[in-house]
């Protein structure tokens, strides 16, 4: 069949023509094909959905795009929720968005039991000490991509810029910083300011399919029209699923016990992680490092690798957190088991959150369309991750190249400083190979995460690295 063919034949056909047991194949399939973080795995759901499977038009998706870019969260996950709820109901975003979810979740917790158990194992270590200098890398080129996609104004530059000083130098929390940033971007453009101009999403513009020529059609499905009945039942489920298990383990156990930990700092995690994975991993890493203990540096990078060549979002790397963390005081419990929970739970408290900004939120999609204060808050808020990944980025570097780092204080003013003498020479090398692949030569992020692995596998081998 033909592309006019296929064409016609779309706009004739209804969401109902594909059965949610027909599109459940489709969404595994993305979900097992989601690797390279948000921006490939936008692109593979595009080329899915609307080029190859003509569901959902072009102005549908980038639409769709840009609310779930306005959310908390994992943009690429809530796009697929989205979708599957234009396209088959509640029960279709479920499917959608768990299918996206499961696969990195099994990957993770495989590789989070294989960690513990074998880690110190020389090959093993030595795999990961590969994996680190790569995740360096990774994380500049996501600097580099959102820079050129925010900072087009001198006002966005200057945002980034103190946003970067007050979260490296005053440890100012990454919740205030883009809350902060929220309020100027929205207030300065009801002034009337072009300070803050709102910035493309991850995807392509493209000339692509029409939403008249798709099947899901050009009209507004029926349950997707706003009902505050509708409203008001979503919310107390969705609440209920997520809040309700967070309330029972800090009533049963204490705030202070791990798990009541895991719930609450993942839930707050789940409300202020706008621009991103790699924005609030800044925040998580240091809390979950310098706060809470639950992991070293060097581990937080290893979970970043784990989660940067498996399928699925990014953020996935917050299972490894939340298992380590219950896996080091897991009180009467199996210390296995307890990391187990640990990590599911901190799953379920990330993304449960993500299906009630979905089913809420999406009926009143329309009413956001066009709203410029409200598109200037977001573009200052990207503008301010800008600065947050750049100190994610520089954190990362003190903890990868050098072994030793130490608190400078004076007055506010507090970061950490490298020991000179501490430099991990080999890190070194592998990070520099690593930013020449990626920004040079090109490389794509599986290809250079396996080939720093390896390197780190010979180096071992060759007796360079214990």
């Amino acid at each position: 069949m033909n592309a006019t063919a296929a064409a016609a034949t779309c706009k004739d056909a209804r969401p109902q023509d594909v059965t949610l047991g027909e599109a459940f194949w489709v969404w595994l399939r993305i979900a097992l094909l989601s690797f390279g973080g948000p921006a490939g795995q936008i692109a593979m759901m595009h080329r899915i959905l609307v080029d190859e499977k003509r569901w959902i038009g072009e102005e549908r998706f980038l639409h769709a795009l840009n609310y779930c870019m306005l959310l908390p969260g994992p943009e690429a996950q809530q796009l697929a929720t989205y979708i599957g709820w234009l396209l088959h109901r509640t029960r279709g975003g479920i499917v959608a968005g768990v299918l996206f979810v499961v696969p990195g979740a099994i990957a993770i917790m495989a590789l989070s039991w294989i960690y513990i158990l074998y880690g110190r194992l020389g090959i093993v270590s030595a795999l990961f000490f590969g994996l680190k200098g790569a995740v360096l890398a990774i994380v500049l080129q996501a600097v580099v991509r959102i820079g050129r996609r925010a900072l087009v104004t001198r006002g966005a530059l200057m945002l980034a810029a103190v946003a970067f000083v007050l979260i490296f130098f005053a440890a100012i929390p990454f919740p205030v910083i883009i809350l902060g940033a929220s309020c100027i971007g929205w207030w300065a453009t009801r002034r009337g300011s072009a300070a803050f101009r709102a910035g493309g999403g991850h995807a392509a513009k493209h000339n692509g399919v029409a939403d008249a020529d798709t099947l899901l059609g050009a009209e507004l499905p029926d349950h997707a029209r706003p009902d505050w009945r509708h409203t008001v039942r979503t919310a107390a489920v969705w609440l209920a699923l997520w809040l309700v298990p967070v309330a029972a383990l800090v009533a049963a156990l204490g705030p202070d016990n791990v798990f009541s930990r895991i719930a609450l700092f993942f839930s707050t995690m789940a409300v202020v992680t706008f621009g991103g994975a790699y924005a609030v991993l800044a925040y998580v890493a240091q809390q979950a490092v310098e706060t809470y203990g639950w992991l070293q540096p060097s581990e937080m990078l290893d979970g970043l690798g784990m989660a940067e060549t498996t399928p699925g979002p990014l953020i996935m790397v917050l299972q490894f957190v939340g298992f380590l963390g219950a896996y080091r005081a897991p009180g009467g419990l199996d210390p296995l088991l307890a990391g187990t929970l640990g990590g599911l739970l901190a799953t379920w408290v990330t993304f449960t959150p993500c299906f009630l900004w979905i089913f809420l939120g999406a009926p009143f999609i329309e009413r956001l369309r066009g709203n410029a204060a409200i598109s200037g808050a977001l573009s200052a808020i990207t503008a301010a991750v800008v600065g947050v990944v750049l100190n994610l980025a520089l954190w990362f570097a003190l903890h990868t190249v050098f072994r030793v780092t130490m608190p400078l204080v004076a007055g506010p003013v507090r970061f950490d400083v490298p020991v000179l003498a501490s430099i991990d020479w080999w890190s070194l090398v592998l990070t520099a190979a690593a930013v020449v692949a990626i920004f040079w030569l090109r490389a794509g992020v599986i290809v250079t995460l396996l080939a720093a692995a390896a390197g780190g596998v010979v180096l071992y081998l060759s007796g360079a690295i214990g």
